[in-house]
């Protein structure tokens, strides 16, 4: 039996993994269970050794990190999400967090303040990169209800998708509702999550439901 915090690093650089490992390790406060280098992995391993922190990168091969995230919260609802990446774009930040992780650290943090924030996540304590910060403090400010909301930034194309998204159709369905392609709709949603700063479509139909965009039987 040991007392020492387990983890899974998730990066697809095995740079990366090798020398937050062998930092982790050398602190002696930490048991590096396994090493994913890709989305799918990660799950997998998870699933299997329900760790107590599931440290992991947003850019990998294959599955999208988002849905890596959600996914891994799903299996182990008890195992904390640390994001530590190089991207601190909107598109990025939202929807990770949405998806359950609890912090979102950029690759440029010392050593030591990336131990304290595996120490906070275990016990519930949330830590954001300060430009991260800024970003979740502006975006909570512009839903002050004085202020336009954020689907006024959307073009018309894009409100008509999201309308038929809330509508429970598919992306085939929307293609031939609009006479568009479906990468045109592939495009059109990728653009909807982003100024929204939403996880997925599902999400998209509850805020168009929220903000009254439409009803819920999928009416304008």
């Amino acid at each position: 039996m040991t007392d020492k915090l387990s983890i899974i690093i998730a990066d697809d650089h095995e740079v990366v993994r090798n020398g937050v490992r062998s930092y982790l390790e050398m602190t002696d406060e930490f048991l590096v269970l396994a090493e994913a280098e890709n989305g799918e992995e990660a799950i997998k391993l998870t699933a299997e050794h329900i760790p107590d922190v599931v440290l992991i990168d947003l850019i990998m091969p294959g599955m999208d990190g988002v849905e890596t995230i959600r996914r891994i919260k799903q299996i182990s609802p008890r195992s904390q999400v640390v994001v530590l990446t190089s991207y601190h774009e909107d598109v990025h930040i939202f929807p990770a967090l949405k998806a359950g992780a609890i912090s979102y650290i950029l690759k440029d943090v010392k050593m030591e303040k990336l131990v304290e924030a595996l120490h906070r996540a275990i016990q519930g304590e949330v830590t954001l990169h300060p430009l991260v910060a800024k970003r979740v403090l502006q975006n909570m400010r512009s839903e002050n209800p004085d202020e336009q909301p954020l689907f006024a930034e959307l073009t018309e194309r894009e409100l008509e998708v999201l309308k038929l998204i809330a509508s429970g159709l598919n992306n085939t369905q929307i293609a031939e509702s609009l006479v568009i392609s479906e990468n045109t709709v592939k495009g059109h949603v990728s653009n909807i999550l982003s100024k929204l700063h939403l996880a997925d479509r599902t999400q998209v139909a509850v805020y168009a439901w929220q903000k009254g965009i439409v009803r819920r039987n999928g009416e304008s």
